[in-house]
């Protein structure tokens, strides 16, 4: 019986898949400890808990590291068997360059679609647990400070917590401290019980006997109101504070968001139109030139918020696909420059990409974030480069 691929395939594509695997391994270590140290530092992670996140970051990093990597084996493999006159040879033999460089085309197709699948599916995982551990570990330092130390100042928020001594979830005794309309609000309580609110990340000190002074001013004179009672207060974890960021989203959920934005921008223009018969109606002109009138700031936001989903939607097809692409333009570089290092012919290939293809897609992002551009044909613009430079290389190939 025929075997399915050639031998000759598969010998290219044996060696493709030992030199990938052994080179992604090493930069994927590279990379995760960058990525963990960063996190640490931002964290204040301990030793523990980095080992619980690390399982979590290497997913994250890896569609950085798939088109370095692939770039890297093609430019080793095919560098190799040109260096070595195989190509020569398998040309000698009536076998066309084209069909050499097969293997190597349909591995960079099949790790564009991987590494689709990563950042549409595993990666939103991966930072949601991420998220998660981190959170529970801020919960850990939390508490560990407060019993330590017996105080904790978050300056962020101006907020302070002094406690006589913690037992489990329980401050004994707490002095609460926060800024309010730029007075100092200050709570004492018997005891409090804090809890930690993963969805919102915050910490709510649900307090028990609290007084709380609230400073005011009344016809020119400072007083302070005294609350008595079961009191709960909110404030946010240090997390940096941030929404959702689209990465963390798959595909389908930034689908979801598109939709619910349209819905809203349309119902507010709705509301708009409504607001502004009454307004002529009425005969209140000023209110329809009031310029916030005419660019309600929720508007704006869902706008704003629109350009990022939709770049960040197009920005993922496109830079998957880089693999495919660096792969067109690696494989006949490294068969060209086959008198050379394989190093030497992977520094030639990717130095223009991270001086050129990279720069160029992320100026492109930007723009497109902003609105300026239309990011289904802008994300595209760095592969477009790529392909064009890809299709004289394998001209030169063929004619070599």
């Amino acid at each position: 019986m025929r075997p399915l691929f050639p031998l000759l395939h598969r010998y290219v594509m044996g060696e493709l898949l030992r030199v990938f695997v052994l080179v992604l391994t090493v930069f994927t270590v590279l990379t995760v400890f960058v990525g963990v140290f960063q996190e640490a530092t931002e964290r204040g992670l301990g030793p523990v808990q980095v080992l619980k996140v690390l399982p979590y970051i290497i997913p994250s990093m890896l569609p950085f590291t798939l088109p370095a990597t692939l770039l890297l084996t093609v430019s080793v493999v095919y560098g190799r068997i040109a260096g070595d006159q195989e190509i020569t040879a398998a040309k000698a033999a009536g076998i066309n360059v084209l069909s050499l460089m097969g293997p190597a085309f349909a591995l960079g197709a099949v790790l564009s679609v991987f590494s689709l699948l990563l950042t549409d599916q595993v990666i939103p995982w991966a930072e949601a647990m991420s998220q998660r551990t981190i959170i529970a570990a801020v919960e850990e330092i939390f508490l560990d400070q407060l019993r330590t130390d017996h105080q904790l100042r978050y300056k962020p928020e101006g907020i302070d917590i002094t406690v006589e001594k913690v037992e489990g979830r329980r401050l004994i005794q707490p002095v609460f401290r926060y800024q309010h309309g730029g007075h100092l609000v200050t709570v004492v309580a018997s005891e409090a019980l804090v809890e930690f609110d993963h969805e919102r990340q915050v910490a709510i000190l649900h307090m028990r006997d609290a007084r709380a002074d609230w400073p005011m001013r009344r016809d020119d004179k400072s007083i302070v109101l005294t609350q008595r009672g079961e009191q709960a207060y909110e404030f946010p974890l240090p997390l940096e504070g941030e929404m959702t960021k689209p990465r963390q989203l798959s595909l389908s959920r930034i689908d979801h968001e598109l939709a619910e934005v349209a819905d809203r921008r349309r119902e507010l223009e709705e509301r708009r139109l409504v607001e502004t018969a009454i307004s002529l109606t009425l005969g209140d002109f000023d209110r329809i030139a009031d310029p916030a009138f005419a660019t309600s700031r929720e508007l704006i936001q869902g706008d704003a918020k629109r350009k990022r989903l939709r770049t960040e939607y197009h920005s993922r097809y496109a830079l998957s696909c880089s693999c495919f692409f660096f792969v067109l333009l690696g494989s006949p570089f490294a068969i060209l420059k086959a008198k050379n290092q394989f190093l030497t012919s992977f520094l030639y290939c990717f130095g223009p990409i991270v001086g050129v293809y990279y720069p160029l897609v992320l100026g492109l992002m930007t723009q497109s974030k902003r609105g300026t551009l239309d990011p289904s044909w802008a994300m595209w613009v760095g592969n477009a480069v790529v392909f064009v430079a890809a299709c004289v290389m394998i001209r030169r190939v063929m004619r070599f």
